[in-house]
């Protein structure tokens, strides 16, 4: 499973970073130049300024022309992954700092790599495209949905609630980040927490989006270890590290 999603991840990350899927092939370090193709996934407004991934083997960096001198220093002699590191993010950041930006948070990225079949364990709601509105807003599922109102971007289009009675325990969300990809997000209440809630509903939610023929996949912070754990426990597998520069 996971070899045939990692096809369509190099597809992915060409389109995102305005190369192709043979040069991610290559294991090296390639630098490209900004560009909106279309169907990218955006996580920032306008033209980015720079943007990086790793599948491990292979970065790819997509950078202003400004940055490409530096860039090339940078580089040299480097193994692909090493780019990650502190020491090189750091230089990267006091790079950015004369134009106005930083380097912002580092992103995990999974893949589905299993089919786990879910038991019946707990009650569960579905909400599908604007059924989701009504939670807009609110604080408990800053991580399923999108936070504090729908992005026009990244649509939610799915929801899936665990109850307790009439109490939520749980809601995990998907977002269609770009066409047929949907980035899964979840959030359990502090009092429901340890109790499998959470992996119970990421893998049921996957399992809708593989029936519905899309891509689903994962992200979390470098050091959210519960969140890293939950994706493996719903049949993911680390696929990528992502990164980009934000406006000061």
């Amino acid at each position: 499973m996971f070899k045939e999603y990692y096809e369509k991840l190099l597809e992915r990350i060409s389109i995102d970073f305005n190369c192709t899927p043979a040069d991610l092939r290559e294991k090296k370090i390639i630098i490209t130049k900004p560009a909106l193709n279309e169907g990218r996934r955006s996580y920032s407004p306008g033209m980015p300024f720079l943007e990086m991934a790793t599948l491990g083997d292979s970065t790819v960096i997509m950078a202003d022309e400004c940055l490409q001198d530096f860039l090339k220093e940078l580089i040299k002699d480097k193994e692909a992954h090493r780019l990650f590191e502190f020491d090189n993010l750091l230089k990267l950041n006091e790079e950015l700092k004369p134009y106005g930006y930083q380097m912002n948070h580092t992103h995990h990225m999974f893949l589905p790599c299993c089919d786990i079949k879910v038991e019946e364990r707990f009650r569960v709601k579905w909400l599908y495209n604007s059924e989701i509105s009504q939670f807009y807003g609110d604080s408990r599922f800053p991580n399923a949905i999108a936070y504090p109102e729908p992005c026009p971007v990244r649509p939610d289009r799915i929801a899936v609630i665990a109850l307790d009675g009439d109490n939520i325990m749980g809601m995990a969300g998907c977002s269609e980040d770009a066409p047929h990809w949907q980035q899964i997000g979840i959030d359990v209440l502090p009092e429901y927490r340890s109790r499998g809630i959470g992996s119970y509903l990421v893998t049921l939610l996957k399992n809708k989006i593989i029936e519905m023929g899309d891509v689903p996949f994962y992200g979390t912070a470098t050091a959210n270890i519960q969140s890293q754990n939950v994706a493996i426990k719903s049949g993911f597998r680390h696929a990528w590290v992502e990164t980009e520069a934000m406006k000061v």
